[in-house]
């Protein structure tokens, strides 16, 4: 018997099945990580399936939710005829009205969609203004999701989200080094006050801005070379309506308007009835809306749905929640969750499979199947928006989040997927096309890595295996 075993060990060596490679892949994100794929043919046969059902953070897979929302109930193609800001005059006040537009810009170079044209239909109406009054109103005031993490508020990241936003409500300091071992020159425009912690030192840039959220100070610390070139920080705003009102200010008295009183805000507060759990379907009537001296029309919202995807742009997805909230109800997070969820009724995707608390993945309640993703993205190529909501995903190694990813692979200009990076979290969901020309429909989804690590080459290395071998 003991010499029967020996001659059948080679045999049962040769019929045992060979490594998985899409596995092996996997295994390299190293201990602790815990890892979702689901994989489905070009016929919706699921290929490969790795804890389906889990429930994982998937970070800026949120994304993919959104904008498919605002392709289905917003017209995406024409000029945004309705998102832009508005100026108008009350008696001697002026009044800087936003509609959830996320691309009015101050910039000097600013070319379209631009506070100056506002500034310069006061100016043509009136030399002397006294307040100048910021009206975010159209939207509730919920300026951060729930469950964001606090360390990300003052960054451009998470910086606070409103019904009226300017510059992608972030602000710049310019940091100029100075003689070795002294203080670099730091240039702010004067919205926030700047303590100044930096030194001239080292022979690379290294350096941070810090601001406590509702603080109005930003703390410059870190090193800048001696005759290097200055650099730019950028950090975000807790009051984007109250800087907007506070630039249309400094660009009327550019134009020769003398401002008399202050910068004031008008906020509308959260209420019962911006939940539609709680006054029911239909929302409140809007107040009609008053005379203006000037609207702007923004470019189409598909080029800002492109830009959301292709470079993970947080504020203007929360904005795109807020703006599908507002198509049945009061334009509040909650409504625009709601709208959500009724698209994926559509797409039959169970409601279990996902809990959504923000527009953007920056929310640690956020909760995503892999197989639920799967089953939305194919269902969103059934749809007569669908092949246009696909160009707004980043291609591997050619543009956005996956510019540098899959560059000079076989995956190259060959996989179309939205990334997702947070605390202990990393996903990658789309489509990507195999060596032998089939397309395959995935989401990776991966959390609780040890350290805060990356498992995003653990999940590269996987799709590729997978796309050589289909």
């Amino acid at each position: 018997m003991m010499r029967l075993l020996l001659a059948l060990a080679p045999l049962l060596l040769v019929a045992a099945s060979p490594p998985d490679p899409v596995a092996q892949a996997l295994a390299t994100a190293g201990p602790g990580t815990r890892i979702g794929l689901v994989v489905a043919d070009d016929t919706g046969r699921e290929i490969v399936t790795i804890r389906p059902d889990d429930r994982f953070v998937p970070a800026s897979n949120t994304k993919m939710f959104t904008t498919a929302a605002a392709f289905a109930l917003l017209d995406t193609q024409g000029p945004d005829a309705t998102g832009g800001a508005t100026v108008r005059l009350e008696g001697q006040d002026v009044v800087l009205t936003g509609h959830g537009d996320a691309r009015l810009s101050s910039a000097a170079d600013c070319v379209t969609d631009c506070l100056i044209d506002l500034a310069r239909a006061v100016a043509a109406k009136t030399r002397t203004v006294h307040d100048v009054i910021g009206d975010d109103s159209a939207f509730p005031d919920e300026r951060w999701p729930l469950g964001m993490s606090w360390n990300n508020m003052p960054s451009r990241s998470g910086t606070a989200v409103s019904a009226l936003n300017i510059d992608d409500n972030v602000m710049t300091v310019t940091i100029a080094p100075a003689t070795p071992g002294a203080a670099p020159t730091i240039a702010g425009d004067g919205y926030y006050r700047i303590v100044n912690r930096a030194t001239t030192a080292g022979t690379i840039a290294a350096l941070s801005v810090t601001r406590a959220p509702g603080d109005d100070t930003l703390r410059i610390t870190g090193t800048i070379p001696a005759g290097s070139s200055p650099e730019t920080l950028t950090a975000g705003l807790d009051d984007p309506t109250h800087r907007a009102a506070w630039r249309l200010a400094a660009l009327l008295r550019t134009l020769g308007v003398r401002v008399t009183g202050t910068i004031a805000t008008r906020h509308r507060p959260l209420s019962p009835s911006d939940d539609p759990a709680v006054r029911g379907t239909a929302p409140a009537p809007h107040a009609p809306a008053q005379p203006v001296l000037a609207r702007l029309t923004p470019p189409p919202l598909a080029d800002d749905l492109r830009t959301t995807n292709k470079v993970s742009q947080n504020l203007h997805a929360e904005l795109l929640l807020r703006r599908v909230g507002a198509v049945t109800g009061t334009g509040s997070v909650a409504d625009g969750r709601a709208a959500v969820v009724r698209l994926l009724d559509t797409a039959a995707v169970p409601r279990w499979t996902y809990d959504f608390a923000d527009g953007s993945g920056m929310s640690n309640y956020n909760r995503l199947t892999p197989r639920a993703a799967v089953r939305f993205l194919r269902w969103t190529q059934t749809q007569p928006w669908g092949a246009s909501w696909r160009t707004t995903l980043p291609i591997g190694g050619t543009d956005g989040t996956l510019a540098r990813r899959f560059r000079g692979t076989a995956l190259e200009g060959r996989i179309f997927a939205k990334t997702g990076t947070l605390n202990a979290a990393s996903a990658l969901s789309g489509f990507l096309t195999t060596a032998r020309g089939r397309t395959l429909t995935f989401s990776a989804l991966a959390n609780d890595m040890p350290s805060d690590a990356s498992a995003t080459a653990a999940i590269d290395r996987a799709l590729l295996a997978l796309a050589a071998a289909h």
